[in-house]
Parts: C-alpha cells; structure tokens; sequence
C-alpha cells in the first residue's frame, strides 16, 4: 500500500488522453477521481465496469473481456490474474493496478470506510508581477477591478460511500472581492450533493451536477479529451449523472438529476437553471444576446455586466435499456434562453444558432460481438441539422487491436452541451474518418499509431470556404515495469487556411503542416529519485512563406524522502519556437488537484519547483513557485495582462486537512 501512490504517473496519464489543453484549464474533476480510487481501489470482484470506465484509460472491449472472465473464470485471486487477459499489455496494467484491489481490505480499512470522512483545501496563488491591469489608475479606462490574488477553497464530505457532498469556492486573479459587483465575496461557488443507492434510484445529485450520454454528440458535461496517445480512448464511455466537482465555471448543470432503475432500464430525468455570461441588448424587444461567454472571468467592468446577464433553462430525459452485451439509449433535451440569440457577422457564423429555444434528441448504442466492440449516436437538433458518429475497435489479433470511426456533423447541427470526437470543438460542420492501431511488438514494446482524415463542408475559423485536413500520429515505447520508460513519437497534421499574401489561389486557401517530434525517457533510479527528460521539436510550412522551426528541451528530477513526509520535484526548460505555429505544450505538475499544459513559445527558459510536506495524518501542504524567462523580450503579454520586463513568474501555496 505504501508504493501505491508512487505507480501513478499524472503526466503521462494526461498526455495520453490528449496534449493540448489550455493552460488554464481545470482538471481536477478527472484527478480527483484518479486519487479517491487509489484511496478506496476498485474490487475486481463487485465492479460492474461503470467504475472502471471512470479511470478514462481503459476502452470498452477491454472492460467486457475483463468482466467476461470473471464470469468463466470465477472471483480474481490476485490483481495480476489481469495478464491472463487478451489486451490487457503491461503499459495498461501498470496504469490499472495503482486503482483496483481483490476482495475486502482489512477490517480496519472495513471499519474505517463506515466513518464520515471529510477534506478540507485552501489554495492561494498570485502572479509576481503586476500586469498593465492593474497598473491602471484612470476608472475611466478598462482596467482590473480587484488584485491579483487568486482564492479557492475545496470541501469534500463523505458518508458510507452512500453521501457525497462538494463544495467549491473561487476568486480569478483581478476579481473584486467582498466588494464592488462581488459583496458575496468569491466569483464562483459550486455545490452538490450525490446520493448513491436510495430505493430504486442508483443515484441522485443536488446542485451542481454533470450528464454524460452516449458519444457525446447532444450531451455531455466537465472534460473532453481528444486524440492522444491512448488510441482506442477514441469511443467516449458516457457515465450517465454525476457530481460537478470541478472548478470551470461553464459546462455544468445546476438543479437536479437521477436515475431510476427498473431491471434492465434506467431512466434519468434531469432538470436545470442557471444564470450565463454573454453580451446581452436589452434595448430591442426582445433583448438579444450575441455571444455567451464562458472563460468564467469577470476583472473588468465589462466582464462584470457579462456576468450572470441572461439565464438558461434545461431539462430532459435519458432512457438506457441493458441486455447483456447490447445497450442502447435515448435521449431528449430542451433549452430555454430568456433572450434572442442571434448570430454573428462573420462568414463562419452564418449557420450558427439564432434562437431562444433548442430541441436535441439523439439515439446510440454499443454491442460487444466476441473480439469487436460496436459503438455510434444519431443526434438531430430538432428544426436543424443533425450529427452521426459511428465506430468499432476490434482485435485482429492477441497483439493487435484496431480503432475506425466515422463522423458527419452537419453545419446546422446546433447543441448547447454536446462535445463529440473530431477536429474541432463545436461538434459541427465537419466530416472525418479516424483509424487507429496499435500493435504490441513485445512484453515491453508497444506502437500505437493512427490517421484522422477530415473535412469541414461550410466555413470555420481561419478558413472562410470548404477546406480539408489530415493528422497522423506515431508513438512507438518500450517499458521497464515500474522502473522507466522511452518514447519516440511522429505526428504531422494538414490544414487549410485563408490565404492572406498577396494574389490569389484557387481557392482562396493555402495548405499548411504541421510535423512534431519528440523522445522521452524517464526512469526511477531508486526509491527516491526519478528523472525525466525530453527533447521535441517541430516544423511549421506554410505555402508562400517561409518554413519556421520550434524545439523544447527539459528535464525533471523527482524526489521522496525516505520517511515519505517530503516530496519535490524541478523542471528547467529550455525553448525556442520561432512563431506562435510553432507552439509547444506540455503537462506540468502543480500542487494537489492543480495541474495544467504549459504553453512554451518564442524563446527562453521555463523552470518550477514544486515542494510537498505532510505535517501529519491529516494535514498536508503544498508550494510552488514558477518563472518563465525570455532574455530577448521587453514586455510579456498583450493588453491588460502585458508585463513589463523579461520575466513572469507564480506562487501557490495550498493546504488540506483530512478528517
């Protein structure tokens, strides 16, 4: 149990479900998740596989094959009997047995899980510099209103595993606080309660509150990973209802939702009000709304009259119908704006949603034949267009495994929640074709590849007419079990854009490509240290121009204290990306449930240290400190984040407190 904690790797947790998040983006909901289970680890032997489709990493036909031999085979023995399983390689079961566990645990552990548990977290953050924001005296020009502190306070409650109750409190950097437009104090608060087991309902949540349906076409809240080094994590395992935990302040349900299970039928009613940000007109009969803000921020006097300036109305139902390998669901939603949306100016925008009321309803199922795992949604925004996704992964064979799917998102498919697999994020106007495949060459050498080939019919941002793209991806690895791994990896993706020199082109677009490279290697020297290091670099082309070139180097040295109170860990990083094309991401560590992509761009250094340290039992804290450096630059930053100087540089320091 102690070396539990030590199995988990975050870093390529996340990058294997997808590398190009924004930094700012809030991934707690996934690692909280992640770090209850490697407290309470999932028993093989009562799991019906809906926990196991929590952890993200594993595909469907694997949770079957796995729930199928314990049907042959009779109850696990040990976690290990996992190798017996046909797909299950060593790389997953390095990943997987941090999270489960065999039959009960002591009865201490026994004893224990029947307690109320509860956590407490505080978290404090600010930039060292002051940026242009806040430098501003004149009231009359735009400026941040509040300092440049951040705030947020987690807590969690627990009850037999039955009650689970979350809070969340935050404050953005320049966010007013217990004044102006902010007399409530934070910016942002969040609440739920979940209630597991209760009668005939599986469960039902209170407050803030996340639905995740099918492929994710007409709905689907919280996360939504893209293609990444986890090929088959293609087919989206939708969950059904759950709490809200995380700490963005859109893509979330608030009101209430449950589902009732009738034999092999559940049924989820939902319902849902809350207020949204956006650029409302309340001199027109209607007042109309142009654009719904959903950064969550509100620093300025602007932001501020976004915020909360119009409401939303949601509710619909989900019908699940079970029948051993076969699922098939159904699902209605309906949205009620108490404002006119109206469209944008823009080419790209003329088939966008104008409304006050939108009407999706939507079909999917998945099946499980022997080696072949079927999966798909038809989804039609009812007086619009509709969306179609449909895909398999199937075994070849022992060592080889295949993902193909299919998508076609009309361009007046309108959905105010849906997150379905493709290029872009809108889940529309756009076609594509996706195959994976992954073979394992031996016990420790895996290739993981796929092509994405894609369209979109109508215009989009940066292409103003029918345009056309490619990804291709390479990644071969070679694993030494608990000790290290290396990693080489090829992707190059196609696009078409506006052409902006001078003449014309055929089309008015220019083709564009993207090639990346990397190596990786990381390895646990002994029980206290491990390295990481990684070179990648990059190729930007673009017709009519001149080729611009990227590349980042870093390295990363963790360390625990033998007693396991203290733990830290240190990235330098050196990058040099000629343009903003030339781009690089990568995971960064942070303290407890803060984690994001760094973004590394033009030239300079990127370094951190992160510090951890259990006071006792029940208290632990956390600290950070982060600078970016770029010796050539005057000035960091557009607008009011500009600084002035070369550098820019963060704190955190967090605190919790288990009872």
């Amino acid at each position: 149990m102690a070396q539990t904690n030590e199995k988990i790797d975050l870093q390529d947790l996340f990058e294997s479900l997808s590398e190009e998040l924004p930094e700012d983006a809030d991934l707690s909901e996934l690692t909280e998740k992640w770090y209850y289970y490697l407290k309470h680890p999932i028993d093989l032997n009562k799991t019906d596989g809906r926990e196991l489709s929590e952890l993200q990493f594993l595909n469907p036909l694997l949770i079957g094959r796995l729930l199928d031999h314990r049907a042959i085979s009779g109850d696990f023995i040990n976690a290990l009997e996992l190798q017996s399983i046909e797909g299950f390689n060593e790389p997953i079961i390095s990943l997987l047995l941090p999270f489960v566990s065999v039959g009960a645990g002591s009865p201490l552990e026994t004893l224990k899980s029947r307690n109320f548990k509860q956590e407490f977290i505080i978290r404090y953050a600010r930039a060292l510099e002051k940026a242009k924001g806040y430098r501003i005296m004149d009231t009359a020009r735009s400026h941040y209103l509040g300092d440049a502190n951040r705030y947020a306070i987690r807590y969690r409650a627990q009850l037999n595993d039955a009650i689970h109750l979350a809070l969340n409190m935050e404050k953005d950097a320049g966010e007013p606080f217990f004044r102006d437009r902010q007399k409530m104090g934070f910016d942002f608060y969040s609440l739920s309660i979940s209630i597991k087991s209760l009668g005939r309902f599986k469960n039902i949540v209170i407050g803030d509150y996340a639905l995740q349906f099918g492929q994710g076409l007409s709905m689907w809240n919280g996360l939504n990973f893209g293609k990444g080094g986890l090929v088959q994590h293609t087919a989206r395992q939708g969950i059904g209802v759950k709490s809200y935990t995380s700490l963005n302040e859109a893509n979330f349900m608030r009101g209430i939702a449950g589902t009732l299970q009738i034999r092999q039928v559940e049924i989820t009613p939902y319902f849902s009000y809350q207020s949204i940000d956006g650029k409302v007109d309340r001199t027109t009969s209607p007042p109309t709304i142009s654009t719904i803000a959903s950064s969550g921020l509100h620093r300025t006097a602007t932001e501020q009259q976004y915020r909360h300036a119009a409401s939303q109305l949601a509710y619909g139902l989900n019908l699940l119908w079970r029948y051993k390998r076969f699922k098939m669901g159904v699902h209605f939603n309906q949205t009620q704006l108490n404002v006119f949306k109206i469209k944008g100016k823009a080419i790209r925008q003329e088939a966008d949603f104008e409304g006050d009321f939108l009407r999706n309803i939507s079909l999917y199922a998945n099946y499980t034949i022997r080696n072949a795992y079927l999966f798909g949604e038809y989804a039609n925004s009812m007086d619009g267009g509709s969306a179609l996704l449909a895909g398999s992964i199937i075994s070849l064979h022992p060592r080889l495994s295949s993902v193909i799917l299919l998508r076609d998102y009309k361009k007046n498919f309108h959905t105010f929640y849906g997150q379905g697999f493709g290029e872009s994020d809108n889940t529309s106007n756009e076609q594509g074709a996706y195959l994976g495949l992954t073979y394992q060459l031996g016990r420790k050498l895996l290739w993981s590849n796929y092509a994405d080939i894609f369209r979109f019919p109508g215009a989009k941002y940066q292409a103003d007419t029918l345009s056309t793209g490619a990804d291709f991806f390479s990644q071969l690895s070679y694993m030494w079990y608990k000790k290290g791994q290396l990693s080489l990896r090829y992707r190059n993706r196609l696009k078409q854009v506006n052409y902006q020199g001078e003449g014309q082109t055929e089309n008015g677009l220019v083709n564009t490509s993207k090639q990346q490279f990397r190596v990786e290697f990381q390895y646990r020297l002994s029980s206290i240290w491990t390295i990481r290091s990684r070179v990648e670099a990059n190729l930007f082309q673009k017709e009519y121009q001149g080729n611009s070139f990227g590349y980042m180097c870093y390295q990363d040295i963790f360390w625990k204290s033998s007693a396991g109170k203290f733990q830290s860990n240190i990235r330098v990083a050196y990058f040099d990306a000629a343009s903003y094309d030339n781009r690089i991401y990568a995971y960064e560590q942070d303290v407890l449930y803060a984690s994001g992509f760094g973004m590394y761009n033009t030239r300079g250094w990127r370094m951190y240290l992160n510090l951890q340290y259990r006071l006792s039992r029940h208290v632990q804290v956390w600290a950070k400190y982060a600078i970016y450096y770029y010796p050539e630059r005057g000035s960091i930053g557009t607008g009011l984040d500009q600084i002035e100087g070369n550098k820019k540089s963060e704190v955190k320091v967090q605190l919790r407190w288990q009872l």
